[in-house]
């Protein structure tokens, strides 16, 4: 489960969505589903929930309300770092692998080489 927040021209709305990936077997790719969970307040940068969400409640109920959502914006901060750390390490290893795959195809050429002499020296 992911936060997704995107932003709609049109209404000049950005709006949070929950979405979870799952596999689709028929069409054999991830695919993922979307509820929209809230919008963004322009003004102050705070998430305002929509539907059932978005009902008032009470003092209590609202200051759960927002713990709830501080803690999962705080867990969307920690995933969206971890993320970053994980490509920066993916990019490290992809660069390492080329490196591995010249040094490899040098000392395929002169492994070829050798034997080409050999061969050679042997008529």
């Amino acid at each position: 489960m992911a936060i997704i927040k995107q932003y709609h021209k049109d209404t000049d709305t950005t709006y949070v969505y929950e979405s979870t990936s799952y596999w689709d077997p028929e069409l054999k790719q991830a695919r993922s589903q979307r509820k929209c969970i809230g919008k963004i307040d322009p003004e102050t940068g705070e998430m305002i929930p929509t539907g059932k969400r978005g009902r008032k409640n009470t003092a209590s109920e609202e200051k759960n309300s927002n713990e709830d959502y501080s803690k999962l914006l705080a867990s969307y901060e920690d995933v969206k770092k971890e993320n970053l750390t994980l490509n920066t390490r993916i990019a490290s290893l992809e660069k390492e692998l080329s490196d591995t795959s010249k040094e490899l195809n040098r000392y395929r050429n002169t492994l070829n080489k050798v034997n080409e002499l050999i061969m050679h020296a042997a008529d």
